[in-house]
């Protein structure tokens, strides 16, 4: 009894499918390949549009931090919720590969890198939050 519904539910052992899935992926197949290095960007550079939130964040503070926040944000190394903006509850982190929390000897680089996003970013209600390599909370800032 379960092998008949089984059969029934899969369609049965008919072999006689006239669909035409094999002959597009033979048609596909058939065509010659475009040329490979017109398709992909070269391997070293990012295409423009495909910088990670860290780079964006990094590229914005080249263009208009000042001398200290631009030697701060060098120690940055992932960004997220930075391109997610809805202006009720932004919240926007900051990774970098200091150690230490609150009260390290980081936390005023941390600072810096907080006022810097500040600077890049808008919100009418953000938060950003600035970690250690470790996970530790190092510093935050309103955006």
């Amino acid at each position: 009894m379960i092998g008949v519904i089984g059969a029934a539910a899969s369609g049965g052992s008919d072999s006689t499918d006239n669909s035409n899935k094999d002959k597009a992926v033979s048609a596909a197949s058939s065509k010659p390949k475009a040329d490979q290095s017109q398709k992909a960007p070269a391997k070293g550079k990012p295409a423009a549009g495909t910088k990670s939130q860290a780079e964006q964040f990094q590229a914005c503070v080249a263009k208009s931090g000042t001398p200290t926040e631009k030697a701060a944000v060098k120690h940055v190394t992932k960004v997220t919720g930075a391109d997610k903006r809805n202006d009720i509850l932004d919240s926007a982190e900051v990774w970098t590969d200091y150690t230490g929390g609150l009260m390290g000897s980081n936390a005023g680089d941390a600072k810096l890198i907080a006022s810097a996003f500040t600077s890049c970013y808008e919100s009418k209600n953000g938060l950003v939050t600035i970690y250690g390599k470790d996970g530790d909370l190092i510093a935050n800032a309103n955006y």
